[in-house]
């Protein structure tokens, strides 16, 4: 066999351990297997100057692809994205075809700001129109009969009377004549403003209540919607004060409460919504409520809660404050607990008893809980012992305990947050084990968030930690939320995806629900549909905004019936087959063994591409792998998906196994696949005219991406890579003493600081160039994740960026070009009934990608 490539002068680091194929191997040329950089840039180029109508029949944007969508009466592919867009018309063809029939939904997602913002539709007292039977919404895609008297429901096709309000006349094509005034007529994403019917209903007393509520002040079943309340609770154990995470995070809320000056000295305005009114807790081995109402005197009162088991709040009044009116002793608070001199600190924090406190102070209201732990909580509600290193059950039969919370009081939080309409956002900042698969389970019920910070340093993790407390403030927001996706006759939805409350009477609930958290469903025929027809999603999200107001946020979807797998596989939807791959993959780990999920995904990438090879190209020799278009790159993403951390065979700490999951569940479909397989790009090789401004539309191009692994670097290059949880900026030992003065002010490979967070801001074209891609991907995403500098075979950053070179050897797992040979060996084995793959040398020689 002949060598892979030629000799690359960069070798892949001995501690990137990895399994090899077992077998023979075709002498196959790395730089023409089936790549996804390719299909990204050709996406890119097709949407960059030209805008993607919504109607069904043609290819949707990539979900890495930044593009301008027309709402033409289906919702965006930012809203919901299915695995083709062709739906089957029977189960025998979904079953042949091999598809997952999965859809992905990002109801509040960020829009690209060229485009129209979603409408807002306010039909008074009467309420948004809805179907008698199903319940569904009015959309672009019923149908008006009896002379407008009635509309028929294209999900059940059961026909509703129009409220005389709600009435209109129809035109000779059947349309109603205020059709184009009517944006809920002619658009697939809208916002329903609704009447009292909609408002949140008071919760029900529980059995065992993990707080004394206080007596109501109201006797109605509703509760009016108010603007979002938040309460911040902040531990000031020993660990938080003396590693100065509890000061970083008092200085950075006095940034967004009341803004700052930046370093370049702009003045950045506050992000803290202005009706929101405010809540500070502490808490170490006791719980401390502070008293922030505007008064003569600065300090604000302090009242202790000792009892840890008979949680209660001993305050109302002043309990909550407007930030501006109570600026003086918010800052006098913050200030002060940022401080730890004249203070005796306890060494313990009770975590679980301070979200029964902020649970208590929520309760009947709703809201969002950020709170800041640093310590396992070892006493109080949910008391949980040191664990153990359990990552080494990994590959033993008590591996499943690893996902498993161990006490259950973690769960009963997060349930009773979650029906009043609470979300609760943890920034953990341990230098030890919290057993996050207890605590995250909090944040994983009521559509929360967890932010990991390690052994946290306020030189190096502070920037990060601002810039997510930022976007978590700024960020589109909902609370008390209810969420139904109905489909249309013939189909039926089976499973849920995502990080939620399913309550057994209950549709889909969230405390809080934002522009960064997705679910995804799956979906199975009940029915053979009529090919040519359309098969319908309708995804209904009742929330109440951060200014105060319920709405209904209300996605349509009309999907073309395909009756050959032909036409099914060419409109499918990789992006949205990875993600429910992934989903359903973690969802699997707490019954099933790692090892066993990753068999699962390999026959199922298998079983795809096989299924193509059947049925779409029967004609072909059995020894060449035959890939389907829209699954050119699905190996790739499958073996990422083994290497990512909830899933990595190898020991993984278990905290950041968890960590990990919890995130990748609430993805949205880019983060998704751009945390599966990194963005990679040289910057050592950047043209002239590449990410910086145009002079006359002020748009900027980025670079072109280049393929994850080592392969393809030079030892004078210098790289880029971005996984959405890190960047890493690797430097080559032989990089041009030219570069980097241009990019660090320093002309030896030595000199350059590892520690730095930031880059130097300096006069020169590269050190603009590589700022403004830092600058776009933060403006992309709202926040900016940690940058780290790798000199090679030098720093310790290296293990993390080797890690995310996917199509390397690494992680336990084979490379990708091995890994292609496994799953084509696995087909070929199908094809030619049974025989191994292996007893023909020349089988792979000729396989075209």
């Amino acid at each position: 066999m002949g060598p892979l490539s030629p000799t690359s002068p960069i070798q892949q680091p001995p501690h990137s351990a990895g399994l090899s194929y077992k077998g023979l191997r075709a002498a196959i040329d790395p730089q023409s297997i089936p790549s996804p950089i390719d299909a990204i840039e050709i996406d890119r180029e097709q949407w960059d100057d030209q805008p993607f109508g919504t109607l069904p029949g043609g290819h949707v944007p990539l979900s890495t692809t930044d593009y301008v969508a027309i709402d033409q009466g289906n919702s965006s592919p930012r809203y919901v994205r299915v695995s083709t867009w062709n739906m089957p018309s029977t189960s025998r063809l979904a079953s042949d075809c091999e598809i997952p029939l999965a859809a992905v939904v990002q109801p509040l997602a960020d829009q690209d700001p060229r485009e129209e913002p979603v409408p807002l539709v306010d039909t008074g007292d009467i309420g948004p129109a809805r179907c008698a039977r199903c319940r569904g919404y009015i959309n672009p895609w019923c149908k008006w009969v009896a002379g407008g008297m009635r509309w028929k429901c294209n999900l059940c096709l059961h026909e509703t009377e129009v409220a005389s309000e709600y009435f209109c006349n129809l035109d000779a094509n059947m349309t109603r004549l205020d059709h184009l005034q009517r944006p809920e007529l002619n658009k697939g994403t809208v916002d329903f403003a609704v009447p009292k019917d909609y408002w949140a209903p008071q919760s029900q007393p529980r059995i065992e209540a993990l707080y004394q509520p206080v007596v109501p002040t109201s006797t109605s079943e509703k509760r009016p919607p108010e603007p979002m309340r938040y309460v911040f609770a902040l531990d000031v154990s020993q660990e938080a004060m003396t590693s100065g995470f509890t000061q970083t995070i008092c200085l950075q809320l006095l940034d967004l409460f009341y803004g700052y000056d930046a370093e370049d000295g702009t003045h950045v305005d506050p992000c803290f919504p202005p009706q929101s009114k405010v809540c500070i807790l502490s808490y170490d081995r006791s719980i401390h409520f502070y008293d922030l109402s505007p008064r003569e005197t600065d300090n604000p009162s302090m009242l202790v809660l000792p009892d840890l088991e008979d949680v209660f709040v001993p305050i109302r009044q002043g309990l909550f404050a407007d930030v501006r009116e109570s600026q003086r002793p918010i800052t006098n608070l913050l200030t002060t607990l940022g401080a730890t001199s004249n203070r005796f600190l306890e060494t313990e924090a009770a975590l679980g008893s301070a979200l029964a406190a902020c649970l208590a102070t929520l309760a009947g209201k709703g809201g969002q809980v950020i709170v800041f732990p640093a310590v396992i909580p070892t006493i109080g509600l949910g008391a949980l012992t040191t664990p153990e290193d359990i990552s080494v059950l990994i590959g033993t039969e008590k591996e499943k305990s690893i996902f498993t919370p161990r006490h259950e009081d973690w769960q009963e939080l997060g349930e009773q947050c979650a029906e009043e309409g609470i979300g609760v956002n943890m920034f953990f900042a341990n230098n030890r084990p919290v057993d996050l698969a207890s605590i995250s389970v909090v944040s994983s019920l009521t559509g929360g968030q967890l932010y990991f910070h390690p052994r946290f340093d306020p030189a190096r993790d502070g920037l990060v930690l601002h810039s997510e407390l930022r976007r978590l403030l700024l960020r589109t927001t909902g609370y008390s939320c209810l969420m139904k996706i109905r489909c249309s006759q013939g189909l039926r939805i089976t499973q849920h995806y995502g990080n939620f409350y399913k309550p057994p009477t209950s549709d889909l609930t969230f405390g809080t629900l934002d522009a960064d958290k997705t679910i995804s469903i799956v979906l199975e025929h009940t029915k053979a549909l009529t090919e040519g027809e359309f098969a319908f999603l309708q995804s209904a999200v009742l929330y109440t905004t951060v200014a105060g107001e319920r709405r209904v946020r209300v996605c349509n979807l009309g999907i073309q019936v395909a009756g050959m797998a032909g036409n099914v596989f060419r409109f499918a939807d990789m992006d949205a087959v990875v993600c429910h791959l992934v989903r359903q993959s973690i969802h699997n780990t707490h019954s099933q063994k790692i090892a066993k999920i990753q068999e699962q995904l390999t026959d199922k990438c298998a079983a795809i591409l096989l299924a193509y090879r059947k049925y779409c190209a029967a004609s072909a020799p059995a020894s060449q792998l035959i890939i389907p278009e829209a699954f050119r790159a699905l190996p790739l993403y499958t073996l990422a998906i083994m290497k990512s951390r909830p899933l990595k065979a190898q020991n993984v700490v278990t905290d950041v196994r968890l960590y990990h999951a919890h995130k990748i569940m609430a993805m949205s479909a880019r983060a998704t696949m751009q945390h599966l397989h990194p963005r990679l790009m040289a910057l050592h090789d950047l043209t002239m005219r590449a990410a910086m401004p145009d002079p006359q539309t002020g748009q900027m191009r980025l670079p072109g991406l280049m393929r994850a692994s080592y392969i393809f670097m030079e030892s004078y290059g210098i790289y880029l890579i971005d996984n959405e949880e890190l960047m890493v900026l690797w430097i080559g030992s032989d990089a041009s003493p030219q570069l980097l003065k241009d990019l660090f002010d320093v002309d030896d490979f030595l000199h350059v600081d590892p520690k730095i967070t930031q880059l130097p801001v300096l006069p020169t074209r590269l050190s603009g160039q590589v700022r403004n891609i830092i600058a776009y991907r933060h403006a992309q995403r709202g926040w900016t994740p940690k940058l780290s500098i790798s000199r090679q075979n030098m720093d310790g950053a290296e293990l993390e960026f080797a890690d995310m070179l996917v199509e390397d050897k690494n992680n336990a797992a084979m490379s990708y070009l091995d890994y292609l040979c496994l799953v084509h060996k696995q087909i070929n084995a199908v094809l030619t009934g049974g025989s191994s793959s292996n007893s023909n040398r020349n089988s792979y020689k000729s396989a075209p990608w």
